[in-house]
């Protein structure tokens, strides 16, 4: 159930207009884990693009510093 709440959030957030607005770190980080996955960064094609570039510690997450440099 917790992984369907999680993609209903994302499919809401990408739908959103505010989504593509100027995305933020809280905005982003649907579940609030303080780390954004690259299935939450998917809303913000710019943001993926950079997103192997940002993760400099390559753990699949962005963290609030690895976003920061964005």
């Amino acid at each position: 159930m917790n992984t369907l709440n999680k993609t209903l959030a994302l499919i809401a957030l990408a739908s959103s207009s505010a989504a593509f607005a100027g995305t933020d770190f809280d905005t982003l980080d649907v579940d609030g884990s303080g780390t954004i996955s690259q299935s939450e960064a998917a809303v913000d094609a710019k943001l993926m693009s950079q997103f192997a570039e940002l993760d400099t510690d390559q753990d699949g997450e962005l963290s609030k510093e690895e976003f920061s440099k964005a």
